[in-house]
């Protein structure tokens, strides 16, 4: 990584009060910087330029929390290579999605479950398609730190897991049990909004067998997420349809996209941002727009001209969804291009993976300051130092596999596959051995952002 020019700006750190702009009053000028400033913090290319300024900062020693020992790359590029090789040996490395959790065990549970959309909507593969990305949706959603204690226990196969593969096996199953559904007798696969306008935590907690000694941390949170998501759905219909479900990015990508065309990751990063804006309970807002995870960070220079500037946008869980759409779309013949312009998932195993690694060390000021929150200037700092490291570690780790068999398919290793391969798989394994499983730096979190 090379550094930069490290402009440092004057302005709010990080957790400063949401910058407003704008009101019933606004004129056109104010309106239009403001749906510009929304636009730019949307793009990941912002999130890839935003980070890189703090990564190049924190390179030159002006980091307040961590210092970055750049030659360690290259051990953790060897880690993680070789556990591709172990995992992948021959190289066919598929995505990093959330369809991965549903395989846990070795048990493809998403090929069963799309063979019975199959008998159900015959040669409909539109209506297929809505099924997947209904279950992607609310499964994305619900898949944020569980914690240590959680467990749950799938009932057809005695498999007992925790984090992020039990949540998947519990969403998986209340979305065939049509918890998500308004029809739950007839049509129980799907996800509609008058279902999740009446979901509760009490009938969350039963699906995801919550109990005293069985916490799940956010319960409250998630379920609040999922209702303000029927919210949304009903709120925008040209793209969630008259009868709203969250399946129905599928005819607004594709026809975005024209007869028979691919669509574009990006496209479908924008459309989750643009219609999913609302779900979002934290973070700043320009107008009455709320900007999801996006952090102010004082390492950033700040414009008047740019109601944008100061702030690092991440949008985590709506990058891991779209990486968890791109498969539903390609399963039922609708390919998808240009995955490398998402980015790699700003969250404690990737960001744990460079800690763990040596590559970054974090600072005796950080022992001082708790508690750690997504608002906190670290952890906004360590979210985008990660960023910017795992497109390097990609590099690296693309590499080090072209070197061996199958090298030749190295080189064409989305950074997806790299993720799944993977750079978070080792930040798991590493963080097993280490720690038991736990993240190096303890974030405390509602369940909406890691």
């Amino acid at each position: 990584m090379r550094a930069g020019n490290g402009l440092v700006g004057s302005g709010g750190g990080a957790g400063s009060a949401p910058l407003v702009t704008g009101g019933s009053k606004a004129g056109r000028p104010v309106i239009e910087a403001s749906a510009a400033a929304i636009a730019t913090l949307r793009d990941p290319v912002t999130i890839r330029e935003r980070c890189r300024l703090i990564a190049d900062r924190s390179l030159s020693g002006r980091s307040r929390w961590f210092v970055v020992l750049p030659d360690r790359l290259d051990g953790i590029a060897d880690e993680v290579a070789a556990l591709t090789r172990e995992r992948f040996p021959d190289l066919q490395v598929p995505y990093h999605s959330r369809w991965r959790h549903f395989e846990a065990g070795g048990i493809n549970r998403h090929l069963a479950l799309r063979e019975a959309l199959e008998r159900q909507h015959g040669s409909d593969r539109a209506a297929v398609a809505r099924a997947l990305l209904d279950l992607a949706v609310v499964s994305v959603l619900l898949d944020a730190g569980a914690g240590p204690e959680w467990r749950y226990r799938e009932a057809a196969t005695g498999v007992e897991l925790g984090r992020s593969e039990g949540l998947a096996l519990a969403s998986l199953q209340a979305f065939r049990d049509g918890l998500f559904s308004s029809r739950p007798k007839d049509d129980p696969l799907r996800v509609d909004a008058p279902a999740l306008a009446g979901l509760d935590s009490r009938r969350l907690a039963e699906a995801m067998q919550v109990r005293s000694n069985n916490p799940l941390i956010g319960l409250e949170a998630r379920a609040g997420l999922l209702r303000s998501l029927g919210a949304a759905l009903v709120d925008r219909p040209e793209l969630f349809g008259h009868e709203p479900r969250p399946g129905a990015l599928h005819e607004a990508l594709t026809a975005q996209a024209g007869a028979g065309e691919g669509v574009e990751a990006k496209a479908i990063l924008a459309l989750i941002l643009d219609g999913f804006a609302p779900i979002w309970p934290h973070g700043p807002r320009i107008g009455v727009q709320s900007l999801g995870d996006c952090w102010r960070h004082p390492g950033l220079p700040v414009s008047p001209d740019d109601l944008s500037s100061g702030y690092v946008p991440f949008h985590k869980l709506s990058q891991w969804m779209t990486y968890s759409l791109i498969e539903p779309f390609e399963w039922t013949g609708t390919p998808v291009r240009g995955l490398d312009a998402l980015t790699g998932l700003p969250e404690y195993r990737n960001g744990g993976l460079l800690i763990d690694g040596g590559l970054l060390v974090p600072q005796p000021s950080l022992a001082q300051l708790r508690p750690l929150t997504a608002a906190s200037e670290p952890i906004i700092e360590w979210r985008a130092l990660t960023v910017a490291w795992i497109d390097d570690l990609a590099v690296a780790v693309r590499d080090r596999l072209a070197k061996g068999p199958g090298g030749e398919r190295a080189a064409g290793l989305p950074l997806a596959a790299i993720l799944e391969g993977g750079t978070w798989a080792c930040g798991r394994r590493m963080a097993a051995r280490l720690r038991g499983g736990a993240p190096p730096l303890p974030v405390e979190t509602d369940g909406t952002v890691f």
